[in-house]
């Protein structure tokens, strides 16, 4: 649902600092040929330059900071209060006084997005999950004393620039050699905290994520038991439950229970949502068992596309500006 602010300005002023990185180039993709916002750009030499980029937060609307945890923290300090502050890493995530950037988490979130002065990005393998949950835990299928697992893959280009330097330059017999590559075996991925929190159980699930050799595209696939669910709820409420969560939203799908439309030839490509701002979320199973996916493009609503949907709420106009 789209949220309005009052008299927003004819041209905004967004400053994109880390405009260098994967997150920040998507970004400014989004954004350049708009002509409601004018984009303020610091010269590479200036880049880190701080009294450079405090003028450039000085005369910016908004400023999104695509930065690494330590860095936007800096930035933050920097900024100064002088513009508002849209954060796409994870260190404001659950941080106090910062709106959780996820307009689809609540009936009312888009509208506190709208208002605030401090927005975090959500992150994208967080998001599958909590859309998938929240509804649950909320209707009251689901306790929030589950202990759930999350499987999830993701395109290399979820790991920023090296990432993709090291992908992008191997040869063939390498790429063989990879395949898909589980890691975060330790078990102590940094989006934990906010899958928790905003999920609203009282323990993370147990995280099992994986890159594999595609650009772009993720899939997240929460699996559950019947007997996990409470009150005697069956598959179609907790499909029913997940539908009537984003009836209302312009970007999140619910398809139809078992819904085949969605596979190729039985399978689940992670790539089938790649170039927009679309979440699509499918659940399968049988009499016993339910598995809840979610797929989204992860520099799209997995980042950038989320970054940009967050920022037209912040600028009072349509929330679908430049994502359609």
């Amino acid at each position: 649902m789209a949220v309005f602010k009052e008299s927003p300005p004819l041209t905004a002023k967004v400053f994109i600092d880390g405009q260098a990185g994967t997150t920040g180039i998507e970004i400014f993709e989004r954004l350049r040929h708009r002509h409601d916002v004018e984009l303020l750009s610091v010269a590479e030499a200036e880049r880190k330059d701080r009294q450079a980029r405090a003028r450039l937060f000085n005369q910016a609307d908004i400023a999104v900071l695509c930065l690494p945890d330590d860095a936007a923290r800096e930035a933050v300090a920097l900024a100064g209060g002088r513009c508002r502050l849209l954060d796409a890493s994870t260190a404001h995530r659950t941080a106090d006084g910062w709106t959780y950037g996820l307009p689809e988490l609540t009936p009312n979130q888009a509208g506190a997005i709208a208002a605030a002065d401090r927005v975090s990005n959500p992150g994208c393998y967080p998001q599958g999950f909590i859309l998938c949950i929240r509804p649950l835990v909320e209707a009251g299928l689901l306790s929030p004393l589950a202990n759930l697992t999350l499987h999830a893959i993701s395109g290399y280009s979820g790991g920023g620039r090296k990432m993709i330097e090291a992908y992008e330059a191997a040869d063939a017999t390498q790429w063989d050699r990879w395949g898909t590559r589980p890691y975060a075996l330790s078990l102590r991925h940094k989006h934990l905290p906010e899958m928790q929190h905003y999920s609203r159980l009282v323990a993370p699930p147990l995280f099992s994520p994986t890159v594999g050799t595609f650009r772009k595209g993720m899939v997240t696939l929460v699996p559950l038991f019947e007997e996990q669910l409470e009150g005697g709820a069956v598959a179609a409420d907790v499909a029913n439950a997940v539908t009537r969560a984003y009836q209302d939203t312009p970007f999140v799908e619910v398809l139809p229970y078992g819904d085949c439309h969605s596979l190729d030839g039985g399978y689940l490509s992670p790539c089938g949502c790649n170039g927009t701002n679309r979440m699509e979320i499918s659940l399968f199973g049988n009499e016993r068992q339910l598995l809840l996916a979610a797929r989204y493009d992860n520099l799209g609503k997995g980042a950038a596309g989320a970054a940009v949907q967050n920022l037209n709420l912040m600028l009072g106009c349509e929330e679908t500006r430049g994502l359609a």
